[in-house]
């Protein structure tokens, strides 16, 4: 993993991503150079090229750029994709779809020569065979080589959550080798994962080919001296990563976990603290990106009046406004298109349910593409809510929650927002071990917010949106 503006982005997405981005912009060039060396009418193909030359380098990088978004936007790039080759070859099919649409667009706007008949065609199909090429020859051989083996000090309760990591997502980039005892503690881990002593740690590490050492100890047995700390420093002057199971997992699965998580770590970490300076450039961000949204997506909000207008009659709301919790326990109203019966509430608030029989028709349908959520623009543009950032709660909800999450008001230390780090990262959720795991991954996020995970976070939506993942 890399650390890039504070978000952990896995090396092997980096190098993929990468490699993807170059296979388009030549895929390009190759077509380009292609369709004027072949083609029967050009007297002189090298004329021909070179007419088209000084639109090459612009063009080439819009379309990489469009078939990046595209990639990700069909969930290519997520940390954790687990399907099958034949649903990712589908997803590259829709990515490569869904940019030859874009393109058409943009065509429309400003000609585009290079992209354009048989010079795009072959375009299309050398990018198509570089990209699936990477992704089913050269990555998986690249995703061994980089594995950092590690090893695991501890095998106790806490060593448990790693071993506990069954998914081959959840332990991408590394590969643990084995489990250290530490004097006096309760095993938790299989005799077969265990690592004997064999000489200092120095030298285990040397011998095992280590590249990290992982400390699962809980905190008491850390302050009691149960840690070989004098040795862990020494391995970590050598060059070893050290690190303990909360940041592993922070790492790993991109959320802090609110069991590990102290408050001292809290109050003296300046990760936590509110980003006031970035707040000028988070607002800016916030009304560019609403307004774009707003205006692209008006005759989309004005269907969804019309439909919901004929379905519940036109003396019904159209508008459904709600009391939620913002930043500081601030409490405003959010605006969402009405999804359910207009009586839905008149037992009292509550979560949401798979087949809620509450929800309309056209309800179901505008829930499952996230249109009910495009009135929010509005609380973003008035300042009660950012774009990204952690899903607003309901007061009735965040005083239950509260008494009974540790650190639950923290997600009132930033903006609430449309979309967040939990809503692409875990499915829609409407329990209170929904709400502690989401929990989780709101504390990475506050923890370490930037432009850069925003943008991130956003890509990751258009899959979310698209794929009607989470929906209810």
């Amino acid at each position: 993993m890399l650390r890039l503006f504070g978000h952990y982005v896995p090396r092997t997405l980096i190098i993929l991503g990468l490699a993807e981005l170059l296979i388009a912009l030549a895929a390009v060039y190759l077509g380009a150079t292609l369709a004027a060396l072949f083609a029967p009418l050009a007297d002189n193909p090298l004329e021909a090229l070179a007419a088209r030359a000084t639109r090459l380098p612009g063009e080439s990088l819009l379309f990489a750029s469009v078939l990046a978004l595209s990639l990700t936007a069909t969930g290519l790039y997520q940390r954790n994709l687990r399907d099958r080759a034949s649903f990712v070859l589908l997803r590259v099919v829709l990515a490569f779809i869904a940019c030859a649409g874009a393109m058409q667009i943009l065509s429309f706007i400003e000609p585009l020569p290079v992209i354009d008949g048989l010079p795009a065609l072959l375009a299309y199909g050398f990018a198509f065979l570089g990209v699936t090429s990477c992704r089913f020859i050269y990555m998986p051989r690249t995703e061994t080589l980089l594995r950092r083996r590690a090893l695991v000090v501890g095998a106790g309760p806490e060593a448990a959550l790693i071993e506990g990591l069954k998914r081959a997502s959840d332990r991408r980039g590394i590969h643990v080798v084995g489990y250290l005892p530490l004097p006096g503690e309760r095993v938790r881990i299989g005799a077969a994962r265990l690592v004997e002593r064999f000489g200092p740690l120095s030298d285990m590490v040397e011998r095992l080919s280590i590249d990290e050492l992982i400390v699962a100890a809980p905190e008491d047995q850390q302050r009691e001296g149960g840690l070989p700390l004098e040795e862990l420093l020494e391995c970590k002057l050598r060059g070893v990563a050290v690190l303990d199971v909360a940041a592993f997992h922070e790492r790993q699965l991109g959320k802090v976990l609110v069991d590990t998580l102290h408050v001292g770590e809290v109050l003296f970490n300046e990760a936590y603290e509110p980003a006031r300076a970035r707040d000028p450039q988070k607002r800016l961000f916030d009304i560019l990106v609403s307004g774009i949204v707003l205006i692209l997506a008006a005759p989309l909000m004005l269907l969804t009046v019309l439909a919901i207008k004929l379905e519940s009659g036109w003396r019904g709301s159209i508008i459904y406004r709600q009391r939620r919790v913002g930043l500081n326990g601030e409490v405003f109203e959010v605006l969402k298109f009405r999804s359910m019966r207009e009586d839905a509430e008149r037992d009292g608030a509550r979560w949401a349910s798979r087949n809620d029989d509450r929800i309309t028709r056209v309800g179901r349908c505008i829930r499952r593409c996230r249109i009910d959520e495009l009135p929010q623009l509005l609380n973003v543009l008035r300042g009660d809510m950012s774009f990204v950032g952690p899903r607003p709660e309901r007061p009735e909800f965040v005083h239950q929650l509260e008494e009974r999450l540790p650190f639950y008001r923290l997600r009132h230390s930033v903006k609430p927002g449309i979309t967040g780090w939990a809503q692409v990262c875990y499915p829609y959720g409407a329990s209170f071990e929904d709400s502690r795991e989401k929990l989780q991954y709101d504390l990475y996020y506050i923890k370490n917010h930037s432009l850069f995970l925003d943008l991130h976070i956003l890509a990751e939506t258009l899959e979310v949106v698209l794929w009607g993942k989470g929906a209810r």
